[in-house]
C-alpha cells in the first residue's frame, strides 16, 4: 500500500454533482468485534456504468489497510486520508479489503464505537467511511449481507436474520440502501417485544433492546411503534417489509434517532420512560421520535435522496408526517401552535442571520452542519403548503405518485415536486422557490373598507422571486361571531387584491383599490389562520382588535397568537418605557384562563411568556438594542403583574387541577398536568415556595415533581429538593441529565455561568457523553441572560468548552457555536467579546471542518 496523503478540507457544491461511475450490486461485511482492534472484511461486487474511468476513488477515514484484492489479485491502491484511488478492470469486478477500526476509542460517535460496552453504529452523514472503504454517498445503493463475529450474547444489523450461532449471527437486507443506513449492534441487551401483523398479512417481529434493568421503561416506545405503523397504513398507504423491526437505545448518540432500515438506534432519551422518571413533554417527544424514524422507512429509506443537497426532501416531509401523526394523537390544535413556537424561535432566526442557507442549500463543507431547523422543520413547512394549495386529494396521489415512480431510487426535490405539477396539471410556477431560497418572507396586508366590501390589499417581500404564499383568512363581526368562514388565498405574485362577497360568501380578485387603506366599521379578518404560511405577518392590527381575536377567533392558532403579541407589546413596553403592563390585555388573557371550555394545554400555552431570546430579536428588527439584563427583569416583572391579577383563578386551578387515578400520558392528563404546572409557576411568585415543596414531596410523576423543583430553583429554596433528587436518581443517567438541566436553566443570569461551571466539575459530569454537555453547557448556551452577561464569562466559558470537546467530538461542538449567530444584534462590548471568543475558536489547532466552517460563517454573516 502506498503512503496517505493529506486532504484539505474543501467545499461541496450541487451543480458539481456526477452519478459515481459504478454500480454496486452486492455487498458483503464481516465484522470481527475486538474494542481496540476490530476487523471489517468486505466483499463488493461493482458493475462500471458508461461514464466508467480507469480509477475508482473510494471513501475512508481513520481505517487501516491491512488487504485489498480485486479479483482474488493483491492490488495497491493510493491512500489519503480521506480515501483511496485504484485501477480497476473496464468489466464487473469483485472488491475485497480488510480494515482494521478501533470502535473503543472513537469519542466522535461516527461509525464503529462503543456506548457503555454496547457496539453501535452511526453513520449518516458520512459515517460509514470510517468503517470500511465504500463509495459513501447516497446515491449509490444495495443490498447488504452482513456476519458479525463476537461472544456477546446480542448482534443486530440491518435486514432479516437468516444465521445464527456460537459467537456468530448472520443478517441479509434484501432492500438496496446507502451506506448511511447500515447498522450494527452487539452487546449484552435485553428485549421488550410485541408482533405486528400488516394490512398485507406479513407478521412483523417488534423489539425494543435495552441494558438489562431499563427493560421496565420501553413499553411506551413499543406502544408508540405499533401505532405509528397502523396510522401509517391508514393515512398513507405505507406499509412494512420486513420480518423483524428492532429499536436499539444506548445512552451515546449526537442526535435523536438514526432510521436505518430495519434496526433504528435512538438516543435513549428517546425510548426509556415512566410516570417517575419521564415527563409529558419526553412521553410525547418518545412517541414523535419513534414515528419519525419509522415513517422514515418510506420518506429516506425505500426512497431516499440522491445527494446531501436533498437532504430536505426525506427530513422534511418526514417531520411533515410525524407533525401528522402527532396531531391526531394528541391535540391538532395544540400542536400546531407549539410547531409554530419552534418555527419562530430557532428558524426565523436563523433565517435572519449568518447561518440563513434554503431548504435545499447549494454548498456545503460540513453536511453534518446542514441538519437544522431550516431543512427539518421549514422543509415540513414546505410540504405542509404544498399539501394545502392542492388540496387534500391531489396532494394524495401525487404522493401516491412519488411512492411508485420513485420507490428503489434516490431522488432529487424536482423529481418529488415533478409528482405534483403532474397530477395537478399546472406548473405551480413560483412555489419551488420555497425550497431553493433562504428567507422568512414579509407579508403586509391592508385593509379597504366602503361601507360595504372589503378588499385585502396582500404584498410579500422577499430575497429572491415571489413565492407562493398560501393564507388561511376568515372574518369576524363587531362581537367576535364568525361572519366568513376560513378560505384560502393564495399569494403567487408580489402583490395581490381580494374582495369579500357577502352575497355568496366567497372571496374574489379584484383591482387595487383607490385611496388610503380604511377599516373603521369593517369586518374583523383572521389572517394566516393556523400558520398556513411560515412568513412574518403585518396586518396592522390595532390592540383592541388583536383582543378581539383574542377572545373569540375560531381558529386556535390565531386566538393563541393575538394574545401573545398583546404580551410581547406588554413585555416591550416593561423593557424599553418602564411602562406597567396593559391592564386589559391581563384582565384578557385571565379570561382565557379561566375559560374551562377551552383545552387546558392551550390554556397553557396562553400562559407562557415569549422567550428572552424573542423579545431580544423584536427589539433588534425595531432597530434598539436589547439589554439582556433589563428583558430578564422585564420578565420578572412581567410574571408578578399576571400573579397579582390571576392569583384567585390560579389558586383554584391548581386546586382543581390535581389529580385523579393514576398517571397517563395521554393528550388530556398531560393538558392538565401543563395548566396546573403554570398555575404553581406563577402562583409561587406571590405565595412563595410552600405549595411546591408540597407537590414536590407527593407528586407521584416527573412532570409535577420537576415543575415544582423549577420553583423551588428559582427562588432559591431547592436545597434539600437537590439532594433528594439526586439521591433517587444518581444511577439513571436520562433522569439525571434534567436535575443538571434544570440547576442551570431555573437561576437568574447573574448565577447561570457560575452555576454551569460547578456542575462541569461535578463527578457526574462526563464531557464524552453528548446528553451530559448539552444538559450542561447546552443549558446555559441557551439561557439568555446568562449567555450574554455583561462581563463575557458566558461567552469565555462556550469557547474553551467548544475547543476542548472539537478535538473528540467535532458534531458536538459545532453544535454549540449556533448561540453566537445572534452575535450582531448586542451592544457594542458584548459584540467585541463574541468576536473575541469566535475568533479565538477559529484559531485552535487542528479545528475540525465542522466547527471551522460554523465560527466562519457566523463572523463572516
Amino acid at each position: 500500500m502506498k503512503s496517505l496523503k493529506d486532504t484539505a478540507p474543501r467545499t461541496t457544491r450541487l451543480a458539481d454533482y456526477r452519478p459515481f461511475g459504478w454500480r454496486v450490486t452486492e455487498v458483503h461485511l464481516t465484522f470481527r468485534l475486538a474494542p481496540g482492534a476490530t476487523r471489517v472484511l468486505s466483499r463488493i461486487r461493482f458493475a462500471p456504468l458508461d461514464h466508467a474511468p480507469a480509477r475508482m476513488t473510494l471513501d475512508g477515514e481513520g481505517l487501516t489497510l491491512i488487504s485489498a484484492l480485486i479479483d482474488g489479485a493483491p492490488v495497491s491502491p493510493d491512500l489519503t486520508t480521506d480515501g483511496l484511488t485504484v485501477d480497476v478492470p473496464p468489466a464487473p469486478f469483485l472488491w475485497e479489503a480488510e480494515v482494521e477500526i478501533a470502535p473503543e476509542g472513537n469519542t466522535a460517535l461516527e461509525g464503529l464505537y462503543m456506548s457503555g460496552g454496547i457496539y453501535c453504529t452511526q453513520c449518516e452523514a458520512e459515517g460509514f467511511r470510517r468503517i470500511t472503504y465504500y463509495p459513501d454517498r447516497p446515491d449509490v445503493m444495495a443490498p447488504f449481507t452482513v456476519r458479525i463475529e463476537s461472544d456477546l450474547p446480542v448482534l443486530l444489523s440491518n435486514g432479516n436474520p437468516t444465521g445464527s450461532g456460537p459467537g456468530f449471527a448472520e443478517w441479509h437486507d434484501p432492500w438496496p440502501k446507502p451506506s448511511y443506513l447500515f447498522a450494527l449492534v452487539a452487546g449484552n441487551l435485553v428485549a421488550t417485544s410485541a408482533s405486528f401483523q400488516t394490512a398485507e398479512g406479513r407478521d412483523v417481529e417488534l423489539n425494543v433492546w435495552v441494558r438489562p434493568g431499563d427493560e421496565g421503561r420501553t413499553g411506551y416506545a413499543l406502544d408508540s411503534l405499533i401505532r405509528s405503523m397502523r396510522w401509517d397504513e391508514d393515512r398513507f398507504g405505507r406499509v412494512y417489509d420486513l420480518d423483524v423491526f428492532n429499536i436499539v437505545a444506548v445512552d451515546d448518540f449526537n442526535a435523536g434517532a438514526m432510521e436505518n432500515k430495519g434496526l433504528n438506534i435512538f438516543n435513549s432519551k428517546y425510548v426509556l420512560a415512566s410516570p417517575e422518571t419521564a415527563t409529558d413533554r419526553d412521553f410525547e417527544g418518545i412517541e414523535a421520535v419513534v414515528a419519525h424514524e419509522y415513517f422514515h422507512n418510506w420518506t429516506g429509506n425505500r426512497i431516499t435522496c440522491r445527494d446531501w443537497f436533498q437532504l430536505c426532501l426525506k427530513e422534511g416531509l418526514t417531520v411533515y408526517r410525524d407533525q401528522e401523526f402527532t396531531s391526531d394523537m394528541r391535540s391538532r390544535a395544540v400542536k400546531r401552535i407549539e410547531d409554530a413556537l419552534l418555527l419562530r424561535a430557532a428558524q426565523f432566526r436563523e433565517d435572519a442571520g449568518p447561518l440563513a442557507h434554503p431548504p435545499r442549500p447549494d454548498t456545503y463543507v460540513e453536511i453534518n452542519n446542514f441538519y437544522t431547523v431550516t431543512v427539518y422543520e421549514k422543509g415540513a413547512e414546505v410540504v405542509r403548503m404544498l399539501a394545502s394549495v392542492l388540496g387534500p386529494e391531489t396532494f394524495a396521489t401525487g404522493l401516491e405518485l412519488y411512492f411508485a415512480r420513485h420507490d428503489g431510487h434516490a431522488a432529487t426535490i424536482e423529481e418529488f415536486f415533478a409528482c405534483f405539477q403532474e397530477v395537478a396539471g399546472d406548473t405551480l410556477d413560483g412555489f419551488a422557490r420555497w425550497w431553493t431560497e433562504a428567507g422568512t418572507p414579509r407579508v403586509t396586508v391592508s385593509r379597504h373598507w366602503d361601507g360595504e366590501t372589503l378588499t385585502l390589499s396582500v404584498r410579500q417581500e422577499t430575497l429572491g422571486g415571489p413565492r407562493w404564499i398560501p393564507l388561511a383568512v376568515g372574518l369576524l363581526g363587531p362581537d367576535g361571531e364568525e361572519i366568513a368562514p376560513t378560505t384560502l388565498l393564495t399569494l403567487k405574485d408580489t402583490e395581490a387584491h381580494w374582495r369579500y362577497v357577502p352575497s355568496t360568501a366567497t372571496w374574489e380578485t379584484c383591482s387595487a383599490p383607490n385611496g388610503q387603506p380604511k377599516t373603521d366599521g369593517a369586518p374583523l379578518p383572521s389572517i394566516n389562520r393556523g400558520f398556513s404560511a411560515p412568513v412574518l405577518l403585518e396586518a396592522g392590527m390595532t390592540d383592541a382588535e388583536r383582543r378581539l381575536i383574542f377572545g373569540h377567533d375560531t381558529d386556535p392558532f390565531n386566538r393563541w397568537d393575538a394574545g401573545r403579541q398583546l404580551i410581547r407589546a406588554g413585555f416591550i413596553g416593561l423593557v424599553t418605557e418602564d411602562r406597567e403592563p396593559d391592564p386589559e390585555t391581563l384582565a384578557a388573557m385571565g379570561r382565557a384562563v379561566r375559560d374551562d371550555a377551552l383545552d387546558p394545554a392551550f390554556r397553557a400555552l396562553v400562559m407562557g411568556l415569549p422567550s428572552d431570546d424573542d423579545i431580544a430579536q423584536t427589539l433588534a428588527e425595531a432597530g434598539r438594542t436589547p439589554d439582556p439584563d433589563l428583558i430578564e427583569t422585564g420578565r420578572e416583572r412581567l410574571r408578578e403583574a399576571i400573579a397579582a391579577l390571576l392569583a384567585g383563578d390560579l389558586r383554584r386551578l391548581y386546586a382543581d387541577l390535581a389529580p385523579v387515578g393514576p398517571y397517563r400520558p395521554d393528550a388530556d392528563g398531560a393538558g392538565r398536568r401543563a395548566l396546573r404546572c403554570a398555575a404553581l409557576s406563577c402562583l409561587s411568585v406571590v405565595d412563595g415556595p410552600d405549595a411546591a415543596r408540597a407537590l414536590y414531596s407527593q407528586a407521584d410523576n416527573m412532570t409535577e415533581r420537576l415543575a415544582a423543583l423549577s420553583v423551588l430553583l428559582r427562588l432559591g429554596a431547592a436545597e434539600d429538593a437537590l439532594a433528594d433528587f439526586h439521591a433517587r436518581w444518581s444511577r439513571t443517567p436520562d433522569v439525571l441529565d434534567k436535575w443538571f438541566a434544570l440547576q442551570v436553566g431555573s437561576v437568574k443570569g447573574s448565577r447561570a455561568v457560575e452555576t454551569a461551571l460547578r456542575l462541569t466539575r461535578h463527578p457526574d459530569f462526563d464531557w464524552r457523553r453528548p446528553n451530559r454537555v448539552r444538559s450542561v453547557l447546552g443549558t446555559m448556551l441557551r439561557h439568555h441572560a446568562g449567555f450574554h452577561s455583561a462581563d463575557g464569562a458566558g461567552y469565555k466559558v462556550a469557547a474553551d468548552w467548544i475547543v476542548r470537546l472539537d478535538p473528540a467530538n467535532p458534531q458536538l461542538a459545532a453544535g454549540l457555536t449556533s448561540p453566537f449567530q445572534t452575535w450582531r444584534r448586542y451592544d457594542g462590548d458584548r459584540q467585541g467579546m463574541m468576536r473575541d471568543a469566535l475568533e479565538r475558536i477559529a484559531s485552535a489547532d487542528g479545528l475540525s471542518r465542522d466547527t471551522s466552517e460554523m465560527v466562519g460563517r457566523i463572523l463572516g454573516g
